[in-house]
C-alpha cells in the first residue's frame, strides 16, 4: 500500500485552499499583446472570417479570396438549368416592379425619371457578384429618395438649380456607397446596431406616411406644393390650393394593385384620350440609352460639401440597418447565411440601396440565387435601349398611386402593437421616432429615435440590475425573490446579484444601491422582530464580464461601509477577468482569499456555519472546521 501523499493528490492540484475548499482561480498572466490582439479579435472578428483559410496552400488562399470578395465564384460552378429556370421568372416578376418603382421613386427625390431605370440597372449587376443574399433585389428605395429630397432640398431650391441639386443627389449617393464600403471593409457594421428594431419600424412607418402624404400633390393635380415634409405643412399646401385641384381619375384605384398594370393602361388611356392637353400631368421624353458615367457630376464644393457627405451618412445607415436585416430574415426561411460585413462592400460599391418590399416580390417568386438580379438588370437594359419611348405618356398620378401601394405595406403597425406588449420603452423609442419623423422632419425623427436607443444602452449600463437572491426549496439553487416568489431568504445573510459589468458609469448607482439593499434588510428584520440580525452580505458577482479601476474602487468602499456596520462581505462566482483585475489591484488580499467563494450556495452554507459557531473562534478555524464538515 503507498502512503498517504501516493494515495491523495496535492490541495494544489485540484484548485484547493489551505482548508480543503475549493478556490476560486485567478487565471494566468498573458502578454499585453496577446491580450490585446484577442480583444480586437472579438471586437472586429468575431465571425472569425479567416478560418476557411487556415492550413490552406498558397493557390487555394487565393481562390478562397476571391470568392470571399466575389460570392458568385463560390455558387457558380454549382449553378444548374434547374435554378435558372426560377431565377428567370423571379427576375422578370421583380423587373415588372423595378421598372415602375425607379421612375416613381426617382420622381420622389425630385430627380429625373430616367435615373430610377439607371438605379435598377447596374447597381443589380454588381450586387449579383458581390452579394451574399440571395433574395435581396435591389434598385432605388422609397426612403433613401425621402431622405435625399428632404436634405438636399433645405440647401438647393429643385427650381432654381435644378442642375446644382442633380450633382449634390450623385455626391450624396457617392458618400453613401464610400461610407458602407468602408464600414464593411474594417468591419465597423456593429455601429449600425444602434439602430434597434423599434427605431427602424418607427422611422420607417414615419417615412412611409410622409411620403403617402407627398403623393398628394400627384394625386391631387397640385402644381404648386411644399417641399417640406412634416404633416402641417402637407396639410397647409393642401387645403390653401383645394380650389386649384383637378377631378382625381378614376385609374388611381386600378393603380394601387399592379404597378406594371397601372403604368401600360395609364399610358394606353392618357396617349388615346390627350388627356395631357387637358390638366394630367405626364412624365414626359425620357432618352433612350445606357446610364452614362456620373463621375464628373460629383460637386465637391465646400458649401455644399458638409450636406452631401450627412445625406450620404444618413442614407447609407438607414440603408443597412434596414437592409442586411431583410436579407437576414431571407435568409433565415432558406437555412444560409449571410455576412453582413460583404453586404456593406456590396452595398457600398453599388452606390445606391435597395427596395426591400421589392425583396419580397423577389423571395415570393421563388427565386433561388441572385442570378435573378441580373435577370432584372437585362430586362431593365432592354427597357432602357427599347421602350422608354413608352412612358412619355405615363401619368404622375399612376407613379403616385404605385408609390402609396408600396408604402401602405412599409407601415408595420402590428409590430407597433408587439412592442406595446413586449416592452413599453421599446414602443416609446418606436413612437419618438414616427412622430419626430411626420411631425418635424426626417432628420429630427431620426435624432430622437437613435437619442432614446442610446440613452437606454446607457441605461443599462449605468442603471444596472441589482437583485436579491433566496433559496429555492429542496435545492441549493439561488434565484430572485422577486422572480420565484416560493424562494427563501437566509436568515442573517442579504445575497445580491449584480446583473452587469461594473464600470466607472455605474460605481456610484451601486455603491448607493447596496448600501440601500443593506438599509431595507437591517429595517426589515427589525420591524419582523427576528432573533438574528443581518451578519453577511453576499455578492453574487456570476453576470459581472468586467471590471475596470473605478468599479474595485468601489468594491473597496462596499467593504469599508459593511466593516463599519459590523459585518462581513463575501464574494461568489468572480469571473476570471474580474479575478484578474482584483488579484492586481491587491483586492484581493485586502479582503482575504477565505471570503471569495466558488458558489453562492458554498458562501451560505460558509456564512451559516460561522453564524451559528461560537464567536470567539476566528474565522480561519471556523472555516478550517466548516471545510472538514463538507
Amino acid at each position: 500500500m503507498g502512503n498517504a501523499d501516493d494515495m491523495n493528490p496535492s490541495a494544489e492540484s485540484y484548485n484547493l485552499d489551505a482548508t480543503g475548499r475549493h478556490r476560486v482561480a485567478v487565471p494566468p498572466p498573458q502578454p499585453f499583446v496577446r491580450s490585446l490582439k484577442n480583444t480586437l479579435k472579438e471586437t472586429f472578428f468575431p465571425d472569425d472570417p479567416l478560418r476557411q483559410f487556415k492550413n490552406q496552400p498558397p493557390t487555394r488562399k487565393f481562390i478562397l479570396g476571391l470568392q470571399y470578395v466575389f460570392p458568385i465564384l463560390e455558387w457558380g460552378p454549382r449553378y444548374t438549368l434547374q435554378f435558372f429556370r426560377a431565377d428567370l421568372i423571379a427576375g422578370i416578376t421583380i423587373a415588372s416592379l423595378a421598372i415602375p418603382q425607379g421612375i416613381s421613386y426617382a420622381k420622389l427625390a425630385n430627380l429625373p425619371p430616367i435615373l430610377g431605370l439607371y438605379s435598377s440597372f447596374v447597381p443589380a449587376l454588381v450586387y449579383a457578384v458581390m452579394g451574399s443574399s440571395r433574395d435581396l433585389a435591389v434598385g432605388t428605395v422609397a426612403v433613401g429618395s425621402l431622405l435625399m429630397a428632404s436634405m438636399l432640398g433645405n440647401v438647393v431650391n429643385i427650381q432654381e438649380n435644378p442642375k446644382l441639386y442633380l450633382h449634390l443627389a450623385f455626391t450624396a449617393t457617392f458618400f453613401t456607397g464610400l461610407f458602407e464600403a468602408l464600414l464593411g471593409i474594417f468591419r465597423l457594421g456593429f455601429i449600425v446596431d444602434f439602430l434597434s428594431h423599434a427605431t427602424i419600424v418607427g422611422f420607417m412607418g414615419g417615412a412611409a406616411t410622409v411620403v403617402c402624404l407627398q403623393q398628394l400633390k400627384g394625386i391631387l393635380g397640385l402644381e404648386h406644393f411644399t417641399h417640406a415634409t412634416d404633416v402641417v405643412s402637407v396639410m397647409r399646401s393642401i387645403f390653401s390650393q383645394t380650389h386649384k385641384s383637378k377631378k382625381k381619375p378614376r385609374l388611381f384605384w386600378i393603380s394601387a394593385m399592379a404597378p406594371l398594370t397601372s403604368v401600360i393602361l395609364g399610358s394606353i388611356l392618357v396617349y388615346l384620350t390627350h388627356a395631357e392637353k387637358h390638366g394630367v400631368q405626364v412624365i414626359g421624353h425620357l432618352k433612350k440609352g445606357i446610364n452614362p458615367p456620373s463621375i464628373m457630376d460629383l460637386n465637391f464644393d465646400s458649401v455644399y460639401l458638409p450636406t452631401a457627405i450627412k445625406t450620404g451618412i444618413v442614407t447609407g445607415v438607414i440603408s443597412l440597418a434596414e437592409g442586411i436585416a431583410v436579407g437576414r430574415s431571407f435568409a433565415m426561411f432558406k437555412n444560409y447565411h449571410i455576412d453582413g460585413n460583404k453586404e456593406m462592400i456590396a452595398f457600398g460599391m453599388m452606390n445606391i440601396v435597395g427596395p426591400f418590399s421589392r425583396s419580397a416580390v423577389n423571395f415570393n417568386a421563388g427565386c433561388k440565387t441572385a442570378v435573378s438580379n441580373i435577370v432584372m438588370a437585362l430586362s431593365v437594359m432592354i427597357t432602357l435601349l427599347f421602350l422608354t419611348p413608352l412612358f412619355h405618356y405615363t401619368p404622375l398620378v399612376v407613379l403616385s398611386a404605385i408609390i402609396i401601394a408600396a408604402m401602405l405595406g412599409i407601415i408595420d403597425y402590428e409590430a407597433a402593437i408587439h412592442l406595446w406588449h413586449v416592452d413599453k420603452f421599446d414602443f416609446l423609442v418606436c413612437m419618438s421616432a414616427y412622430i419626430g419623423v411626420v411631425f418635424a422632419n426626417i432628420e429630427i425623427g431620426l435624432v430622437m429615435a437613435i437619442g432614446l436607443s442610446v440613452l437606454r444602452v446607457l441605461l443599462f449600463v449605468a442603471r444596472p440590475r441589482t437583485l436579491v437572491l433566496g433559496n429555492i426549496p429542496d435545492s441549493k439553487v439561488y434565484r430572485s425573490v422577486d422572480q420565484y416568489q416560493n424562494a427563501n431568504n437566509v436568515p442573517g445573510i442579504l445575497i445580491l446579484e449584480i446583473d452587469a459589468p461594473i464600470y466607472f458609469a455605474n460605481t456610484n448607482y451601486l455603491r448607493e444601491r447596496i448600501s440601500r439593499w443593506i438599509d431595507d434588510e437591517e429595517d426589515k428584520l427589525k420591524s419582523s422582530g427576528e432573533m438574528v440580525g443581518l451578519q453577511y452580505v453576499i455578492l453574487d458577482l456570476t453576470a459581472v464580464a468586467n471590471i475596470d479601476t473605478s468599479g474595485i474602487s468601489m468594491l473597496d468602499e462596499v467593504k469599508k461601509i459593511i466593516d463599519r456596520r459590523g459585518l462581513k462581505l463575501a464574494l461568489a462566482n468572480p469571473g476570471g477577468e474580474v479575478m484578474k483585475k482584483l488579484n492586481k489591484a491587491k483586492f484581493l488580499e485586502t479582503i482575504g482569499q477565505e471570503w471569495i467563494f466558488l458558489t453562492v450556495g458554498e458562501a451560505v452554507g460558509a456564512c451559516n456555519y460561522m453564524l451559528h459557531s461560537c464567536n470567539t473562534k476566528t474565522t480561519s478555524d471556523v472555516s478550517e472546521k466548516y471545510s472538514n464538515s463538507v
